[in-house]
């Protein structure tokens, strides 16, 4: 995209991990003008000191307005859950963003780019790669994941309409203040000597850290010669295993590494009996059908972003880790919410 004005983008969920970190990439560059939306401009990180569009996605009137104006959307916000909530996650996040897109078309916005997961693919049980346009299938279980693959089938239905949709299928996010996610979750879980390996830990894992998610949203932001619907694989140089991930998550902590190992289904069925009863007990579920999902084999390599958009994957995985377990040491390694608050 080339313009004699600086490029307008605009970022919902700007004051979360991803938003945050699509700004701080997106101000690299002069000839964009970021632009920040969010509900509580409070939570903005203090270096920002670009415009601001203040409002929750939920409300129609904001979602009418807010995009006026705008080029590019980054759409990194929205209500999610890791289990369950299945009306809220249509409510909260499937129907504003559908309507989001309706909204932008008719503003004259010019692309939009959605925040979504290479876990949305159909699951393989061998270490083929997964491609960028990969067949999808449902769950049935993860609402929040179904919603996904329900925007991004209307994003490809609407890319007519004059707005370029760009799906950004992300791997696992690492990094400085992620709070729901893969290693949020699971580091505190190993204190209790309950969590097994899958299937030996033996499956290979789609991570991304959090410079390179700003970057992919800053490139797809700008590149020219996309089609009107595209899908690109946003993931790091390596897929390492779970058994890799986990024990230098265990060296770095400390906390014991599993001592057992069960099956994927013995997995999906332990987790589903904890959703199940999470109204008897106290917190959150202590494992959801969604993160075993989340520890399929997910090889989905970069090359068409590559291609595309120019996007190289810079941060070691390793590196990145260790930095997220640092953070969250200082917070006591929080057990985390599995969903977001209302």
């Amino acid at each position: 995209m080339t313009d004699k004005h600086p490029l307008r983008v605009l970022v919902t969920g700007a004051s979360g991990f991803l938003g945050g970190n699509i700004l701080r990439a997106l101000r690299k560059n002069p000839q964009i003008h970021p632009i920040a939306a969010c509900r509580d401009p409070n939570k903005i990180s203090s270096w920002f000191k670009g415009e601001t569009r203040v409002g929750d996605l939920i409300d129609p009137e904001y979602r009418r307005e807010f995009s006026k104006g705008v080029d590019v959307i980054c759409h990194a916000g929205g209500w999610a859950s890791m289990w369950s909530h299945r009306e809220l996650e249509r409510t909260h996040f499937f129907e504003p963003t559908c309507d989001l897109i309706d909204k932008a078309i008719s503003n004259g916005v010019r692309r939009f780019i959605l925040a979504n997961t290479v876990a949305i693919a159909a699951k393989v049980n061998d270490p083929r790669p997964i491609d960028d346009f990969a067949p999808k299938q449902h769950t049935g279980f993860w609402p929040h994941l179904d919603r996904l693959i329900d925007i991004d089938d209307y994003m490809r239905a609407n890319s007519t309409r004059g707005m370029g949709m760009v799906n950004l299928r992300l791997g696992g996010f690492i990094g400085v203040g992620n709070r729901l996610g893969f290693v949020p979750a699971l580091t505190p879980r190993l204190r209790t000597y309950l969590v097994p390996w899958l299937a030996g830990g033996h499956k290979r894992q789609a991570l991304v850290a959090d410079t390179d998610l700003g970057q992919a949203f800053a490139r797809a932001s700008v590149a020219g010669g996309l089609d009107a619907y595209e899908s690109f694989n946003i993931c790091g140089a390596e897929f390492p295993t779970l058994r890799e991930v986990v024990s230098l998550i265990a060296a770095e902590t400390g906390f014991p590494k599993p001592l057992y190992s069960v099956p994927y289904p013995a997995g999906y069925a332990f987790g589903g009996l904890m959703e199940m009863l999470h109204p008897l007990l106290p917190g959150h579920p202590f494992l959801t059908r969604s993160i075993v999902h989340l520890c399929e084999n997910w090889i989905c390599p970069s090359d068409y972003a590559t291609r595309k958009l120019g996007y190289v994957p810079e941060k070691d995985w390793r590196t990145t880790i260790r930095e997220q377990l640092a953070d969250l040491k200082q917070q006591g390694y929080p057990w985390p919410r599995l969903c977001q608050s209302i």
